[in-house]
């Protein structure tokens, strides 16, 4: 079985990877963030993508999703799991729990970079369901497993689900938009899962987020504002419960569990196929037309 996991700088020096090494991807939509981490573990192959390249070099705006989903999609992998920094909209999520995100919504501009379709292919998949439910529940129940059976992550907090706002970037909010968000009842605030979501679901790929809290954004006034350096200590100090929760879930893996993203295309092609060229088939292969 092979495994996608987009993540941030953390995680790529893990040491229970076996036989790894970086492998070279091109993509008709340009370069990914990075070479694609391989290796080995517990059996399973893994294929892991930093989503800002080594060295945290890419800002949010800057990333290729396109790219990024693509190269794990012409890998072959069967899911892609990510994780990825957030801040908390509420009291009840605090920094340093972890929470699984089942909801989006896309306050980017930059949605004309975030699908496949285009140029020539007019699609429109069904993303009422952004998330794959059973990678999901997967995830979250890992998550919880991980928490009751390690004594150094008795005292993490898992939520089972939120809503994901996820704004441009690169800087944070102003207190303003920070509280409008939570007035419009949004849990945790990002600023790259929404197009990894909807590219992987175009891409007839699972995916499913392991949000990492990190700061209050910049509502909390008594927590101070959000700084680069308050997001990095925090993920610096979740990061053996993110590998422990990912490990949990990479051994709970079969290939092809049942998941709607698999067959996400079924009548989402608008086009007559007479007047799509092999130019355009290069860029979604995985079409069935």
């Amino acid at each position: 079985m092979k495994i996608g996991i987009i993540a941030g700088s953390g995680l790529y020096d893990w040491e229970e990877i076996q036989d790894q090494s970086w492998a070279e991807v091109d993509t008709p939509w340009g370069k990914p963030s990075d070479q694609v981490l391989t290796g080995v573990l517990d059996g399973k192959s893994i294929y892991y993508l930093p989503r800002h390249g080594r060295g945290h070099r890419i800002l949010p705006s800057e990333v290729n999703h396109r790219a990024n989903l693509f190269a794990l999609k012409q890998i072959g992998v069967d899911c892609v799991i990510a994780v990825s920094a957030v801040g908390s909209l509420h009291t009840s999520i605090r920094p340093r729990d972890v929470l699984m995100p089942d909801q989006y919504f896309d306050r980017t501009r930059s949605t004309p970079h975030h699908t496949f379709f285009g140029q020539g292919i007019a699609g429109h998949v069904s993303l009422g369901d952004p998330i794959c439910p059973t990678l999901h529940r997967m995830l979250t129940e890992s998550a919880e497993r991980v928490r009751d059976q390690h004594a150094p992550f008795r005292n993490r907090i898992v939520h089972r689900k939120g809503v994901y706002v996820n704004m441009e970037g690169p800087a944070f909010s102003t207190r303003a938009e920070s509280e409008f968000y939570r007035r419009e009842g949004f849990d945790v605030i990002g600023m790259t899962s929404m197009p990894e979501a909807r590219l992987a679901r175009e891409a007839e790929l699972p995916y499913a987020l392991l949000a990492l809290v990190t700061d209050y954004d910049c509502w909390h006034q008594e927590e101070g504002p959000v700084t680069a350096d308050l997001v990095a200590s925090h993920v610096a100090a979740n990061k053996e419960f993110a590998r422990a929760i990912l490990r949990e879930l990479i051994q709970q893996l079969t290939p092809n569990f049942p998941s709607p993203a698999r067959t996400a295309l079924q009548g989402a092609v608008m086009t007559d196929p007479k007047f799509i060229t092999p130019e355009m088939r290069n860029r979604m292969p995985w079409l069935k037309l």
